[in-house]
């Protein structure tokens, strides 16, 4: 069964074109062509996925995603964005993203997008991890210690291999192979990006977790 989306795209033949590969995927789309339409449409709920183009007239896909995520709307959130700096990444990785884009793409690479961000709704068991001090939990997506925080798509995915592998060196071979299933975009750069952000959230959470390097990859250690 198909992800019910919500697909935000300024450029009309651009949308046309992915709504069209989408519902042939069996997907259900709502297409908007601005950000205000898109904000209206996202609250009346009901969105398994959200597909914002950054470059959008009347508020920009990062504006909506910010007043989204204020709203408490913690829907998955793909960007399109036509610019390919790391920088641009991570403003959006900061305004509460779980993915992004980077224009132009395969339509493939933007399936296997939407297969991921589908994965919450279809595939995670309503569990709770714990290593250490803190727990993660897959219905809410939350890491949790003395503090809590919401974890994105994808650094929930990259946490919960890092718990289930706990104390085991792993490679970034590996992790990219679980975490982002070949996506072409995802290389090491992309994974130090997602451990970084990690390790911040494992700090404002006030764990004493540490992701650590090791060798090729990564570990996740308890603090002393």
């Amino acid at each position: 069964m198909g992800a019910r989306l919500l697909l935000a795209e300024d450029t009309r033949d651009l949308n046309r074109a992915l709504t069209t590969v989408l519902e042939h995927e069996g997907h259900q789309v709502v297409s908007v062509y601005d950000g205000e339409e898109a904000l209206d449409r996202i609250h009346e709920g009901g969105f398994d996925g959200i597909i914002l183009d950054i470059m959008m007239p009347k508020k920009d896909g990062l504006e909506v995603l910010r007043e989204l995520r204020a709203a408490g709307v913690f829907t998955p959130v793909l960007l399109l964005t036509a610019k390919a700096e790391v920088d641009d990444r991570v403003v959006g990785l900061d305004a509460g993203a779980d993915d992004y884009l980077t224009k132009p793409f395969a339509m493939k690479e933007l399936l296997a997008r939407v297969r991921s961000m589908a994965r919450r709704r279809e595939e995670y068991a309503v569990e709770q991890l714990s290593f250490g001090d803190i727990s993660l939990n897959a219905e809410t997506f939350e890491l949790s210690a003395s503090n809590a925080v919401r974890l994105s798509v994808k650094e929930f995915e990259l946490m919960q291999v890092l718990i289930k592998n706990a104390g085991r060196d792993l490679t970034s071979s590996y992790l990219l192979g679980q975490v982002w299933h070949g996506e072409n975009e995802a290389d090491k750069d992309t994974l130090q990006l997602y451990v970084s952000y990690l390790r911040g959230k494992l700090k404002w959470v006030g764990s004493s977790v540490t992701v650590s390097s090791a060798g090729t990859g990564f570990k996740l250690m308890k603090g002393e």
